[in-house]
Formats: C-alpha cells, structure tokens, sequence
C-alpha cells in the first residue's frame, strides 16, 4: 500500500482499550471518562479488518491501548492474530503496554509469535514513578519485564522525557536497560488531548534531554530500524542501543509507514490529524468486503505531516482526543 505522497505503508497499530490503570498526567486527565464497553470492536471484528488489511500488504501489527492487557479476555485476540504470524501471512505482532499486568501475560505473548515489545517506564524511583502515573506501582512493572525477559522477548523501555520530573531518572534508565540488554526509546511529549495540565511545561526537547548521555557516552548513528519512527544510536561505553522519537523537534513524517485503528474502529491517518474513516460502521453495516474500500479511502486521506508544533504554540488548537484513544 502506497498513500497519495508515495509513502509505503505497512504497519497498523490497533487500539484495543482506552481503558488504563494509570492516569499518566501526559497521556490523560486523572478522572478522564472512558467509552462504554459496547462501544468497542468486538475481537472477531478486529481480526477480521486486520485480516483485509494484510491482504493489502500490511506486514506488522502492533497492539496498543490504553493498556491491552487490561481489556478482558485479551488472550483470545492475541491469539488469533498469532495465528497470522505462524501462518507466516504476518510478519510480526508486537504490544506496547505499562507493563502492569505483563507478569502474567508473557507466556501468552511468547506463544503467540510475539517477539518484543515496548514497555513504558519514566522512572526508576518508585516515588516519582508513582507521581507520574497516579498511582502506579513499580514493581509490577519490573516484575513483567522480568517475565518477558525469561519467556524470550527483547524489550524496549519507552520513556517520555518531562522536564523538570524525570531528567534525573535518565541516566538510572539507561544503564538498567544496558544491563539487562533492552533497548531504551526516549520520546518527546506530544500536545494531544484537552485537559491534560502543564502539557507545554513539561516539553523539553531530547537534544537536551539527553544531555548527562553525550557528556559521557559515544554516540553513534546505526541503522537499525523497528517498525515505528525512532532513530537509532549506539551509545559507548555504555553499549546501550537508543532510539530517539522526536515528533517536535525533529520532524519525521518524511517516511511515516503507518496507520492507527481506535478502540472504536475508526482508523486515523495520523496521531497529530483528525481525519479519519470508520471501519466499525463500515463492517457493521457491509460485512468484510466493506472494509477494502476504506482502505484505499484511508491512504488518500493521509497528511503530508502532523502539526504538532502549531498545537503546542497554541493550546485552544489542540486535539480533544488524548493519546489512550488512539494508541501509542
């Protein structure tokens, strides 16, 4: 699949909750609202779109909430699409998740072909952890990166760089993933969602975030690539491999290869844009051939390029829908 600017397009995110047990002050407000359960795709639903989408060359899959694991009876759709990666018509089935729950789904996760996944960690210290994530509790998510680790998944830390709370976590964060062999992702906060206090206080670009990393590390450009935008670096004499996300400061829209189903059902074309088609309506209404349309519809409605830095100059500008409705 190819969108209007040439783009190759192969990897689908699919939000399968906005639900979360944190309240992350950059993701959501504390007492945000959720959609009703009915709202929601049902599993099938969401396995058959994936399925279309494949067919028109979609290759990898990411699963993204909310937090996916915490959705009930999550394990059948891990399963089913797991099914698409030992059948060989996927290539690869990945999660993000806060690592909350991941204890116990790791075994789950490995069966069903996933390889790696992300797992989102701001702070090593369990104050400001718990700060962060009103309320969160770090040990359970050390203890499922652990069980992620021993049921044979690479992980990737994702971190979200906030000034003036956790620049003091980085180094901490750095050397813990280099010690136990995991990627580390550093990524700029985004202005998406109404609501959510102190957005623009807490952006600080990754050039300085990163600032106690080159005063002592070698940082080298490498060419590995994940499915996602991160650049990476191989940082010495650290050994840690990094990946930069920088949607503010550093536009990466030249090369996007992706496309994000909400909760809901409706695939957005861009985190930063509005735009959208509704594939609930549309397999609710015309069954599975309905889908393929959409999808051509999809790529020709994908933006050049997100605006976030007009978002971010000008609050009242910004998107209502926060970052658990789309999906990471």
């Amino acid at each position: 699949m190819r969108d209007a600017f040439g783009r190759q397009i192969d990897y689908l995110r699919i939000s399968v909750t906005d639900r979360c047990n944190f309240r992350c002050h950059y993701c959501m407000p504390q007492n945000h609202k959720f959609l009703p359960r009915d709202a929601l795709l049902e599993y099938r639903e969401i396995t058959d779109i994936a399925s279309r989408f494949m067919a028109h060359g979609i290759k990898k899959i990411r699963l993204t909430g909310g937090e996916p694991l915490l959705r009930r009876e999550i394990e059948s759709l891990i399963t089913a699409l797991g099914n698409f990666v030992h059948s060989g018509q996927l290539d690869e089935l990945t999660l993000t998740t806060n690592g909350s729950r991941l204890a116990n789904f790791a075994p789950v996760l490995a069966e069903a072909g996933v390889r790696r996944i992300n797992v989102s960690l701001d702070s090593l210290d369990p104050s400001r952890f718990r700060a962060i994530t009103r309320g969160g509790e770090l040990q359970a998510v050390m203890d499922g990166i652990a069980a992620a680790a021993n049921a044979g998944m690479s992980i990737r830390i994702n971190m979200v760089a906030l000034r003036g709370q956790n620049e003091a976590d980085l180094l901490p964060v750095a050397e813990f993933c280099a010690d136990n062999g995991h990627d580390l992702a550093i990524i700029e906060t985004m202005p998406l969602g109404r609501g959510v206090a102190g957005r623009q206080d807490c952006y600080i670009p990754l050039e300085e975030f990163t600032i106690p990393l080159r005063e002592t590390q070698d940082f080298r450009a490498i060419a590995h690539r994940s499915a996602g935008p991160a650049r990476y670096w191989r940082l010495e004499p650290l050994g840690l491999r990094l990946g930069l996300i920088t949607p503010m400061s550093e536009n990466f829209c030249d090369d996007c290869n992706r496309l994000r189903m909400t909760t809901d059902g409706k695939i957005f074309m861009c985190l930063g844009s509005n735009m959208h088609v509704d594939f609930k309506q549309a397999i609710r209404e015309g069954g599975v051939s309905a889908v393929d349309s959409l999808i051509e519809k999809a790529l020709r409605l994908k933006p050049l390029r997100h605006d976030f830095e007009t978002q971010m100059a000008k609050p009242g500008y910004r998107l209502d829908r926060h970052m658990n409705a789309t999906g990471g």
